[in-house]
């Protein structure tokens, strides 16, 4: 026998469903999803789409702990009947907040509504803010939950049937923006948060930009690399620059002491009558550490489909160039190449510099590429790309003549928060079988790949 509750949560999520698939309110849903609600001592405002949920939780702050992990797996044991409801009425106010979008013309602020719901959506998944929607490296969540019984839909199949992806969404909620317009105005403009899909429409944009609009468009290109850049310092940062050379001996300066070590093996030496230490060996700390220069080459495709890695890429580049001892060349390319070197220091510069779209053409960088390659042995070679090629074998075998010439050569899907994106599949076998096979694109493999080089 089917029990009240097993309605009630029914009820909530079929008239969610029928919401995210129909404009149109069902009336019978409606006032049936108000009573259960009301009944349970929740706000209303938790079915109506066009109240944030910022604003319910300003409201009913007791709320906002209910929303961290709201849709993470638990064990069925744990559930308790009422308590699924209760969690069904949360659940649908993220899920019809996001994915139920209007088709008129976007407002800054409902741009702004919208990043601020996603981030509940991401927080109730177990996630950071913006790491569903590209912005942010991190991980993604391994599986929803299911509500279990009665008929209702499962949690785990919900988000796919729903739709596009959150970064999706933004982009067709930027797209739907008059940017220029708002970025002209900049009471309008402070209300934009700063997110990949913005930053792409920016990039493309910034040549029709100019006073004010082109000014805070900077500020928000800025802010966003700045938060990218904090997070990708401490990865890189946790790795050590080098290898303690131990067959150069420490300098015997006060500086280089080490105390424990040298109190420790004095010990012996100990006068209990005197109560004092003689000491007849000092020992120093190890400093010295090998400090052969290594070349890094980051060649990045900036067509319209590697965006995030542009982005990404330029961030990280900066970051390892203000490494001790790492020498960093940034090339970018679509039918031309552009070498980046001179400002890749400065993610910020380099990126205005990029001109996003166009086709692939990689023998042109690879035109930049090959004279940078002194000394193989001391060069790593990032190739960023989805290898959807112009001239496919001949760039193919300039890449292998990389490889043979004893340089590391890593190839690279794409340099995403979420790990997405398409490689060419033939150049994806013949990677594997020259033993170099393509990262899968998450940025944190990347990372480790070249940190495990510069640091060997």
């Amino acid at each position: 026998m089917t029990e009240p509750e097993d309605n009630r949560r029914q009820v909530l999520y079929w008239r969610l469903l029928a919401r995210l698939f129909d404009a149109e309110e069902q009336a019978a849903l409606e006032s049936a999803s108000v009573a259960v609600v009301e009944d349970i001592g929740l706000p209303s405002a938790l079915l109506d789409p066009n109240v944030a949920v910022d604003s319910v939780v300003q409201r009913h702050p007791e709320l906002a702990a209910e929303f961290d992990g709201l849709m993470v797996p638990e064990a069925e044991d744990n559930r308790d009947k009422a308590a699924e409801v209760r969690r069904a009425a949360l659940v649908s106010k993220v899920l019809l907040n996001v994915f139920a979008q209007p088709p008129h013309t976007v407002t800054a602020g409902r741009l702004s509504c919208w990043q601020s719901d996603a981030g509940w959506l991401e927080r109730a998944l177990g996630c950071r803010p913006g790491e569903l929607r590209g912005g942010r490296p991190g991980g993604a969540p391994t599986g929803l939950g299911g509500t279990g019984g009665g008929g209702a839909p499962d949690l785990s199949t919900l988000l796919p049937a729903i739709g596009p992806d959150l970064g999706d969404i933004e982009a067709d909620l930027v797209k739907r923006m008059h940017l220029r317009e708002v970025l002209a105005d900049p009471a309008l403009a402070a209300k934009l948060s700063p997110s990949m899909s913005l930053i792409e429409q920016l990039l493309r944009d910034k040549d029709n930009l100019s006073g004010v609009a082109l000014a805070n468009a900077k500020s928000l290109i800025r802010r966003y690399v700045d938060e990218i850049a904090e997070v990708l310092r401490t990865q890189v940062e946790k790795a050590s620059t080098g290898k303690v050379d131990r067959s150069v001996p420490p300098k015997r300066v006060f500086r280089n002491l080490d105390l424990d070590r040298t109190i420790w093996k004095n010990l012996t030496n100990w006068s209990p009558d005197e109560e004092r230490l003689y000491v007849d060996r000092l020992y120093y700390k190890q400093t010295a550490k090998k400090t052969t220069p290594q070349r890094l080459i980051a060649v990045v495709d900036q067509s319209g489909s590697m965006v995030d890695s542009m982005v990404n890429c330029a961030v990280l580049a900066s970051i390892f160039a203000g490494l001790p001892k790492v020498d960093v060349h940034l090339i970018a390319y679509d039918t031309q190449a552009l070498d980046l070197t001179p400002w890749v220091h400065d993610p910020f510069e380099t990126l205005l510099r990029t001109n996003l779209g166009g086709g692939n053409d990689g023998m042109v960088a690879m035109g930049l590429t090959q004279p940078k390659i002194a000394e193989p042995a001391n060069t790593v070679v990032v190739w960023i790309s989805d290898f959807y090629e112009t001239r496919v074998e001949q760039l193919f075998e300039s890449m292998a003549a990389i490889h043979r010439s004893g340089a590391k050569f890593i190839p690279v899907g794409s340099v995403t928060s979420a790990g997405r994106g398409s490689v060419n599949p033939w150049f994806r076998e013949r990677f594997k079988d020259l033993g170099t096979p393509v990262i899968s694109g998450h940025i944190t493999k990347l990372v480790h790949e070249l940190k495990t080089f510069l640091t060997s």
